[in-house]
């Protein structure tokens, strides 16, 4: 039997974000596309408005990565949330969520997980969110299975040329 120990660097923290770190998690989040979509200073000052949770990793001072989740009614028209918003009365849907690429395998994709857990367990019973399977993100893919995501369908998004795997996480 083999048994792997994930130990995470002890100097990180998690915070929320203000409006003084959206510079750099745009930067964050325009280098992960297209794993995510692009996202202009002015979506961001809006995701700080209407988010439940808004929040940076912070590793020896420098911001290395991000998680924005929000509970269904929230003014915002992706349709993945709509999706969700048709099937589920309650989730915390997780728009976005990015890590620098040095920092990958680090455990810090799970310990936002179990952040966001935490904050949610009084909030709702289930955390959604979607995958791009066209084109392919295959690393996301493997790491939201393991943390225990199901898919629960499938959606194609900008006009066909993506396609989405819609998942969810039961609490």
């Amino acid at each position: 039997m083999i048994f792997y120990c994930l130990i995470l660097p002890v100097n990180f923290t998690i915070i929320n974000a203000t409006t003084n770190h959206l510079t750099t998690i745009r930067n964050l989040n325009e280098a992960a596309l297209p794993a995510v979509s692009s996202v202009t200073l002015d979506d961001l000052e809006h995701f700080l408005r209407i988010s439940d949770y808004f929040r940076i990793l912070k590793f020896e001072d420098n911001i290395t990565g991000f998680l924005i989740a929000m509970i269904p009614g929230k003014p915002y028209n992706s349709m993945n949330y709509k999706w969700f918003e048709k099937e589920y009365k309650s989730f915390m849907y997780v728009d976005r969520i990015v890590i620098a690429p040095q920092f990958h395998g680090n455990g810090f994709g799970r310990t936002f997980y179990d952040d966001l857990s935490d904050y949610s367990i009084d909030k709702t019973s289930r955390i959604t969110c979607e995958v791009n399977i066209r084109p392919m993100n295959e690393g996301s893919i493997i790491f939201h299975k393991k943390y225990g995501f199901n898919e629960v369908g499938t959606q194609k998004t900008e006009d066909g040329n993506k396609e989405v795997s819609l998942m969810a996480f039961d609490l």
